[in-house]
């Protein structure tokens, strides 16, 4: 499957291209009546679908696409720490206990996802560290009360400031002005976490599906129906795990999670370029069209950005990128580019997850806004406990304000380019 070609996601990624034959799962053939159906096959689907069958809950999840098509198999694969907001900006909007309890609760996500991997004997390739650095000069005071107030406030000790010389010696460009080092997170190859989820939740009995698109959702006689091309699911509980790519077959969660472009190149290895992040960390910065970047394992540079310009052609991709990764690394200007390509990452306006239920016994979560690597996985594991009958951490999620985004289905996408137009301008100046 290296040379596949998604349907739904632009160019081949360098992800896929280095895992080479997979498994595969065929798609549904008839219909099925089971206690739990799923929509949508990344991080949060099949997370729940595992958790699912382990407990002896029948359950069918399905797929459009192929597993990994979407953000969960081609995202930038950095772990992060607490939720998308800083912790001490989520305080200020929600208070200190609401917030140390998001911040705990994203806390037990990266918890649960390095477990998780370890005992399934999961490969993800995890390396330690994060630096988050300044694009801009006067943010030092934030960086530094940030490093502080994870430490006396949120219990988070891993976090440390960076002046311009050890931010530039780090990151190794003079491009960044400051920034924070997290040695309490890191990051993974995130399609062969997928690749290993999709097998554990097979092999724990979930019946999941490929090349299966839900068509039409409908309810009767206390059941969701769930159309598909060659059968129809009846389920009692429903979980919309599409993120970005719900279309038009739900309308509350297609007013709630706007798809974002996002797009990642692969260089040839650096060997060449010893200083490129000689710790091996990965790198996001504080630009609204934010940067992230970091090394492979064999010392690619993966760098990644959203672009309101950029084409969907891998060939634009690889050009846009190449002239953010030249701009970070003037040195780099020559290297090779050998693979580019990019996706939708689901977004809200508030930048928090939406977890809400959308029609009785439907529940839709995503949203994650960039943030989703460990945070996906965990709302998965959160949603089955839940229908198992237990009380989880998915309330604090369900209880936040998600307001829907303005002008309606017509105009939300011009309004949005507009938006990301001015904060792009805005990061260059």
């Amino acid at each position: 499957m290296d040379n596949w070609q998604s349907p739904i996601a632009s160019g081949i990624s360098w992800y896929q291209a280095s895992v080479g034959d997979r498994a595969t799962y065929p798609p549904l053939d008839g219909s099925k009546s089971v206690d739990v159906a799923i929509i949508g096959g990344g991080y949060t689907g099949l997370q729940a679908a595992y958790t699912l069958a382990k407990a002896g809950t029948s359950v069918v999840l399905i797929e459009a696409a192929h597993f990994g098509d979407g953000a969960s198999g081609r995202n930038g694969g950095q772990l992060g720490t607490g939720q998308r907001s800083w912790p001490e900006e989520i305080e200020e909007k929600l208070g200190f206990e609401r917030s140390k309890a998001l911040f705990d609760m994203a806390e037990g996500a990266k918890r649960y996802l390095m477990d998780f991997a370890s005992a399934h004997g999961i490969d993800m390739e995890y390396v330690p560290g994060q630096l988050n650095v300044a694009h801009k000069r006067g943010y030092e005071r934030y960086y530094q009360a940030n490093a502080a107030i994870a430490a006396e406030r949120y219990g988070y000790a891993h976090v440390t400031f960076m002046g311009a010389e050890e931010t530039a010696e780090r990151v190794g460009t003079t491009d960044y002005h400051c920034g924070v080092r997290d040695m309490g997170t890191g990051h993974i190859h995130p399609l062969k976490l997928l690749i290993g989820l999709a097998r554990v939740a097979h092999d724990a009995g979930a019946a999941i599906h490929e090349g299966t698109p839900a068509t039409r959702i409908t309810q009767s006689g206390g059941k969701t129906l769930i159309e598909t091309p060659r059968g129809t699911i009846s389920a009692a509980r429903v979980l919309l795990a599409t993120n970005a790519y719900i279309g038009n077959l739900e309308p509350v969660t297609g007013a709630h999670i706007m798809p974002i472009g996002s797009f990642i190149a692969a260089t040839e290895p650096l060997d060449e370029f010893p200083q490129v992040i000689p710790g091996g960390e990965a790198v996001c910065d504080s630009r609204f069209v934010v940067r992230y970047f970091r090394k492979s394992l064999d010392n690619r540079l993966l760098f990644g950005g959203r672009e309101v310009y950029t084409s969907s052609n891998p060939k634009d991709t690889a050009e846009a990128i190449r002239r953010q990764i030249v701009d970070t690394y003037p040195a780099l200007k020559d290297v090779q580019i050998t693979h580019a390509w990019g996706g939708n990452v689901g977004i809200t306006l508030p930048r928090h997850p939406f977890v809400r239920e959308v029609m009785p016994g439907v529940t839709s979560i995503g949203g994650y806004s960039g943030h989703g690597v460990m945070l996906s996985n965990y709302c998965g594991k959160l949603y089955a406990d839940m229908v198992l009958g237990n009380r989880t951490e998915l309330d604090y999620l369900r209880d936040l304000d998600i307001p829907s985004f303005p002008g309606g289905r017509r105009m939300r996408s011009p309004l949005l380019f507009l938006a990301l137009t001015w904060f792009a301008l805005r990061d260059r100046m």
